[in-house]
C-alpha cells in the first residue's frame, strides 16, 4: 500500500504502514533533533514510533539551529 504525504511542502511516496520515527530514520533524521508537526498538531517525541503516518498527512520537521 502507498502512502503519499506532504514532507516540508514536498510531495513523498512511501510503502506504508510507516510510523513518523521510521520517516525520520528514513529521511537520517535525528528524532532528538527535531520537532514533528503532523497536519498542524505537534506530536510527543516519545509517540514517533507509535504515530503512523496516513495517505495526504502533511508533515513539517522542524530542526533545531543552536547559536548564539
Amino acid at each position: 500500500m502507498a502512502i503519499r504525504a506532504m514532507v516540508n511542502g514536498k510531495e513523498m511516496q512511501f510503502q506504508g504502514p510507516l510510523s513518523v520515527a521510521e520517516l525520520l530514520e528514513g529521511l537520517g533524521v535525528s528524532p532528538r533533533a527535531v520537532v514533528v508537526e503532523r497536519n498542524l498538531v505537534i506530536l510527543d517525541r516519545d509517540r514517533f514510533a507509535e504515530e503512523s503516518v496516513q495517505d495526504g498527512d502533511s508533515i513539517e520537521i522542524i530542526r533545531f539551529v543552536g547559536g548564539g
